[in-house]
């Protein structure tokens, strides 16, 4: 049977460094789960700028750091297939700020809700047996982007919604194409809840977290 695994990172190192989840870490657990295919959070587009040129960094810190230091290094050294999965148009992608269309007092305001919403994500670091991959994380991201969902439903259902729909449908699409192959979902934590909601339901052996 098909597995595929779930690793949530976070993005910034400074915040790896704070919460206790290296690249040394992910390179661990990369490497213990032993993917034949990584399905990453990068867009198609970046993926082929880096196999042009492997200095080209993307843009708007599009891929993540750990692609560049961790997870593309690492896949050539192992011989492991990367697929991209990210979705995202740059040119509409600003129109859809939640924040906008609210004056510049309630957009201060909800900006700082929004702070507060991190810092209780941050706030679950020790829980579960890898920071950021546990049911109470999951549980306040999901109220989270609840919350976002009450502030723009549109903003909402572009960038978080629809986005998720198109990533785990590349993911869906990557297994039924390898049959039997070990894949590793790579992506952001906040994704991990409805990555995980959608995979469960399918015919595959689903781990997550991956301890």
């Amino acid at each position: 049977m098909t597995t595929v695994g779930i690793l949530g990172t976070i993005h910034n190192e400074q915040l790896r460094d704070r919460y206790n989840c290296t690249l040394a870490l992910y390179r661990e657990l990369i490497t213990a789960f032993n993917p034949d295919i990584i399905c990453g959070e990068v867009h198609p587009h970046s993926w082929l700028k880096y196999l042009k040129d492997r200095n080209d960094k993307g843009y708007w810190g599009e891929p993540a750091s750990e692609y560049w230091e961790l997870i593309f290094p690492l896949c050539e050294e192992r011989g492991i297939d990367f697929v991209p999965i990210d979705w995202f148009e740059l040119d509409v992608w600003n129109n859809f700020d939640p924040f906008n269309g609210y004056s510049e007092e309630k957009r201060r305001e909800l900006e700082q809700m929004d702070d507060d919403w991190f810092m209780r994500q941050m706030n679950t670091h020790v829980k579960g047996k890898i920071p950021f991959n546990s049911t109470e994380f999951d549980e306040i991201t999901r109220m989270k982007y609840e919350w976002l969902y009450q502030i723009n439903p549109k903003a909402q259902n572009m960038r978080w919604t629809i986005r998720n729909q198109i990533m785990i449908q590349r993911v869906k699409n990557t297994y039924e194409q390898h049959p039997g192959a070990r894949i590793l979902c790579i992506v952001g934590a906040d994704h991990n809840y409805i990555f995980q909601e959608e995979l469960c339901q399918e015919p595959i052996n689903l781990l997550y977290p991956l301890r």
